[in-house]
């Protein structure tokens, strides 16, 4: 009877604070998927913000569950408060790499360099956003890698963003022999251009002689086109005007290797 007098509440916090432990938890991910989802829904706002909505809620909710669990062991919220403040110095210290990419995330958020789904280079690492969240961005590379940057260095870091825009210019070269007919050349290239729908007509295809290299005399192309369509059209142009050259006799120099006999 006595033990069960004086461990008795002990136990009865401890079921009570696991409950909420589990309840909060349970909450947090609930309510943070309904924000995610509401502000997603909402035509004006970009899921970037939905994501770290959520996230941010998420947090908040952990905090109030944590503060409810530490008032069950008799814990006051205005102690905790006390004893918060008299210990931000040395958890500033402590975590100051995440309170800086907290902060660098609100920067990222407002500013906006980069959205979810979009091709990003952030200080030299490429891949396709793919969350965005209080700590973290999370980028998705083109063969299926998972990279996670912290926030303070993506926010640090130069962003190179290839999807900021919905048009983007694409620019090839292309090396003719010396001997054959530039003009002619250049209205193949122009022609393999407009026969492709997803070349844009304004600008008009451009098409000059750019260089006289050593052995080859280089045409610049440059092409308007939908974001979405540069590397097909790229791929495309590339295997388009190669075709082009070879059935109207336009060679493309390529390096050769010639082999003088030396007389006796």
């Amino acid at each position: 009877m006595e033990y069960a007098a004086a461990y008795g509440p002990v136990v009865m916090n401890a079921v009570k604070a696991i409950v909420v432990l589990i309840l909060g938890w349970f909450l947090a991910g609930l309510i943070s998927g309904i924000v995610r989802r509401r502000v997603v829904s909402h035509p004006k706002i970009d899921d970037t913000i939905g994501n770290f909505a959520a996230s941010l809620v998420r947090w908040l909710v952990l905090l109030v569950t944590i503060i409810a669990v530490l008032q069950l062991f008799g814990i006051e919220a205005t102690s905790l408060v006390a004893v918060l403040g008299a210990a931000t110095l040395a958890i500033g210290l402590a975590l100051q790499g995440t309170l800086s990419d907290i902060a660098a995330g609100v920067m990222l958020i407002i500013f906006r360099p980069y959205k979810l789904g979009q091709f990003v280079d952030i200080g030299g690492t490429s891949g396709t956003v793919k969350d965005l969240n209080l700590f973290v961005t999370e980028l998705v590379t083109p063969d299926n890698v998972q990279i996670i940057m912290p926030n303070g260095k993506a926010w640090g870091a130069v962003v190179t963003n290839f999807s900021a825009h919905e048009t983007r210019r694409l620019d090839l070269t292309f090396g003719i022999d010396y001997g054959d007919d530039a003009d002619k050349a250049i209205q193949l290239i122009i022609d393999t251009a407009k026969a492709d729908s997803r070349v844009h007509s304004d600008p008009a295809p451009w098409v000059r002689v750019t260089n006289l290299g050593d052995s080859s005399v280089d045409l610049g192309v440059r092409l308007w086109c939908d974001a979405s369509d540069y590397w097909e059209l790229k791929f495309h142009m590339l295997k388009a005007v190669k075709k082009a050259f070879d059935e109207n006799g336009i060679n493309i120099p390529y390096p050769h290797i010639m082999s003088v006999p030396k007389s006796a």
